[in-house]
């Protein structure tokens, strides 16, 4: 279990209660998609991936991010349980979609670029830090059915 602190709870939900989800959810898997291109496979269906312009374009792209975005509210509610919030979307991607689990850190790291670039010098390290402690907690959760 994780122990989270007063100052790492309210760091994070307080980036959250500020995000746009319609603006970062799509501009962070873009960036994950056009940075790791390899990522792309997943996809496949989602029409023209064939460049940087057509990824950022993309509306099936940009609802996914705003999916995964909204995704991450079931851990925001569930700071204390996150590994059996996501058992159902673990067992999805690892056995059904077949993800990478290494992706889920590609797409974190994107997110926080993405993050600290909208909050500017509001993403302090302190903040960052529990930014990321709660994402690597997401991306654990994740991947534990392939452990």
């Amino acid at each position: 279990m994780v122990v989270w602190t007063a100052g790492e709870r309210a760091a994070i939900n307080s980036i959250f209660s500020k995000l746009d989800y319609d603006d970062v959810g799509p501009k962070a898997l873009s960036r994950c998609l056009i940075v790791y291109p390899w990522t792309q496979r997943h996809f496949e269906s989602f029409g023209n991936l064939s460049n940087a312009a057509a990824i950022q374009g993309n509306p099936k792209i940009a609802a996914h991010g705003i999916k995964v975005l909204h995704g991450l509210d079931r851990a925001l509610k569930n700071m204390d349980n996150i590994k059996a919030t996501y058992a159902e979307l673990s067992i999805l991607h690892s056995e059904t979609l077949h993800v990478d689990p290494d992706n889920f850190k590609l797409l974190s790291d994107c997110l926080t670029i993405v993050v600290a670039a909208k909050m500017g010098a509001a993403f302090t390290p302190d903040t960052q830090s529990a930014f990321q402690k709660f994402l690597a907690v997401v991306v654990s959760a994740l991947g534990k059915q392939y452990h």
